[in-house]
């Protein structure tokens, strides 16, 4: 609420107390006033809340409770989120070559968050490193189209998940581009709610750069991957 309106709201909230004070004696005498207020008066002529009120009071409180609870959830999802990626850069950038980065692709998507699996593949005649799926040319943009990132059911990139094709639920695929050649890094789970088109996708985006950056260490090998 801007300063302005709420300074106009408290301001009418006190001559609304001011009015209720002055006639003190006719509110407390009408009963039929006091229901719709949802308050009552008791025996020793005190206000109390009525069924009515305390409903409105116990709805408003949950769903104040329920709302912190969702933003606790949030925040924690958040944070081990958090915790998974910085151990899974560390894990990445520790790769001595190409195949020993696809393997660990492969481990941060099993064991960091629980998926099937995760591949790297990269476009080319050339072929792609050992533990590394060769795409025929543009074979990225058929599964990508003009996107960075498709995250949802995927089953025009079943071939990339081998055997596991048949149980994958949902993916999440991202765009690659290393020593030039068009790529792509791709995770699998088995629920077909892991992933949706709706979701965030900085995690995945962020982790495409970390590989790219470090598969670039190594140029010569994508060109000799015989």
């Amino acid at each position: 609420m801007k300063a302005a309106a709420r300074a106009d709201w408290v301001g009418g909230l006190e001559e609304v107390k001011a009015l209720v004070r002055s006639h003190r004696d006719k509110l407390l005498g009408d009963q039929g006033f006091l229901a719709e207020l949802g308050v009552r008066l008791d025996a020793a002529n005190v206000v109390d809340f009525g069924p009515a009120a305390l409903s409105r009071a116990a709805a408003a409180h949950a769903r104040e409770a329920s709302h912190r609870k969702r933003l606790e959830a949030v925040s924690r999802a958040n944070f081990a989120a958090q915790t998974r990626t910085h151990a899974s850069v560390i894990d990445l950038i520790e790769a001595v070559d190409h195949p020993d980065l696809a393997r660990r692709v492969e481990m941060v998507a099993r064991l960091q968050f629980g998926l099937l699996t995760a591949i790297l593949a990269l476009e080319g005649e050339q072929g792609a490193p050992d533990g590394w799926r060769t795409l025929a040319a543009g074979q990225v943009e058929m599964l990508l189209g003009r996107r960075r990132v498709r995250l949802g059911p995927a089953p025009t990139a079943g071939g990339l998940f081998g055997d596991l094709a048949p149980i994958v639920g949902s993916a999440a695929l991202v765009r690659i581009s290393i020593g030039g050649r068009s790529g792509v890094m791709a995770f699998a789970a088995a629920e077909a709610n892991a992933f949706a088109s709706d979701m965030g996708a900085e995690l995945i985006t962020f982790l495409g750069r970390v590989v790219e950056r470090t598969a670039e260490r190594w140029p010569a090998d994508l060109h000799d991957c015989g």
